[in-house]
């Protein structure tokens, strides 16, 4: 499987020690199988005149016996594993996680629901509208090390 990291540099080594601590899906290495997501992302370094790269790289995706966690949707279980996450309280830790970024638009509801505004009830509620974008995130230094292979990097201009 192709996958694709937007940074500021080409990545021939990805880590997962450079990566911020309360993301979506917890520290890691984060790709994503769509190209053009990965250039929109890429599209925010621009913005603040920075180089946009988009490094890409070959995945085998047969990782036993690694953890998996995949979510297919944004639902319950996808809610209160990135809620977990975000407030540094990850429960259960995966080697490699599967599923939707809370973009902008999902942000904001999962906000509400941080802020106490919305229930859970509501944000999934207002979650079930949203068409999931696509993420991968690698937490184990030691499956990109044997399952993530380099193959190039592009400019974006």
């Amino acid at each position: 499987m192709i996958l694709y990291h937007t940074s500021t540099q080409a990545i021939l080594h990805p880590d997962v020690i450079h990566s911020r601590l309360h993301l979506d899906f917890g520290q890691g290495f984060y790709l994503t199988a769509l190209k053009e997501q990965a250039q929109r992302y890429g599209e925010r370094f621009l913005r603040r005149n920075e180089p946009a790269v988009v490094n890409v790289y070959e995945f085998d995706d047969e990782v036993a016996p690694f953890l998996r966690k995949r979510f297919e949707k944004y639902d319950g279980e996808w809610l209160d594993y990135v809620s977990a996450c975000r407030k540094g309280e990850q429960h259960i830790q995966y080697d490699l996680i599967e599923g939707g970024i809370a973009d902008d638009n999902v942000f904001n509801t999962i906000d509400l629901y941080f802020a106490g505004i919305y229930t859970r009830e509501q944000a999934l509620d207002q979650l079930r509208f949203k068409e999931p974008n696509h993420q991968v995130c690698i937490t184990s230094q030691l499956l990109i090390d044997e399952h993530l292979h380099y193959i190039e990097s592009e400019t974006i201009k």
